[in-house]
Formats: structure tokens, sequence, C-alpha cells
């Protein structure tokens, strides 16, 4: 699967040390500059646990290397209408700089998919830059594609608006 001693885990975001893996890899995304290139505020540092807790549909699953933490997929169920069935959304998705290029990212896809698969769901999605050759290329390794119901209209475009 890798080609270093890595465990993938479900995270408890009860368990201290999921909890500090979890802030860490967030804020090293964001650190990053396809996360923003910016830290995490203080305050997201001090929260951001407590309130995953506090959401049902949230789940986290953790990539370690040895003791270290390697990457982290953060999710989020949802649900399709279309099909009346619960979705896998990728919020996060991050691999230490150190770990990059060494099936981590793999090996977190497919623990996503095997959650995915038992929650039901008939899909995974997520969203990636434009910019960002090489997580496309992965998350097309895995089967993604980009999304789209008909040729003539293009595709879909992903939008926000902040409040």
């Amino acid at each position: 699967m890798t080609d270093l001693a890595t465990q993938i885990v479900d995270a408890d975001f009860g368990d201290p040390r999921h909890a500090r893996a979890v802030v860490d890899l967030l804020n090293s995304y964001a650190c990053d500059p396809m996360g923003g290139g910016e830290p995490l505020a203080e305050s997201v540092q001090k929260n951001l646990v407590a309130e995953l807790r506090r959401r049902s549909a949230v789940r986290a699953i953790l990539a370690f290397a040895g003791e270290e933490p390697a990457g982290l997929a953060l999710c989020m169920e949802g649900f399709s209408t279309f099909a009346c069935k619960p979705l896998l959304n990728v919020h996060d998705f991050v691999v230490i700089g150190k770990y990059r290029g060494r099936g981590v990212a793999k090996a977190l896809m497919a623990r996503v998919e095997q959650l995915a698969r038992r929650l039901g769901c008939c899909k995974i999605t997520l969203e990636v830059l434009e910019g960002n050759i090489v997580a496309q290329a992965l998350y097309r390794s895995c089967g993604f594609a980009g999304y789209k119901l008909d040729p003539n209209l293009g595709k879909a475009m992903f939008w926000q608006r902040w409040l």
C-alpha cells in the first residue's frame, strides 16, 4: 500500500493525539499555497475539534508514519437527492510534504472509499484547484473526474459566498 510503515485510522475526536493531529495537519494544509498560504486563526485551532465533534456527519481519517501524523482526509456526509442516497464529500485532504509520493494519499483515499461504501453512499465528491495538477493526477488515478450532466453545458463549478 505504501512504501513506509503507515497506519490509517478512523479519527476519534475524543482522543487527544488524534485531535492534535487533525489541527496540526489542517494548519499545515492552510499554510500551503494550495490551502491559502496562511495559518489557521488561533481561535480556529482552539475550537475546531470541539466543533467537529458536535457534527455527527463529519468523519476524519488519519495517516500516521510511526508516531508522526502524515495525512488527513476530513469528510462530511451529504445527500444526493437524484440518487436518494448519502454521499461523502472529502472537504479537506492533506499529506505532509515529506510523505508525499510515498503512497499515503492513495491509502487515505482507499479508506475514504471503504467508509463511503460502509455508509451506503452513492458517490464521493471533492473539490480541487485548477492549478493543483499533482492532486488532480492523484484523484484521477483514484477514479475521480469532473462533474457534468450534459457536455454542451460544461462542467459543474464550485462557487462560494462568504457570510
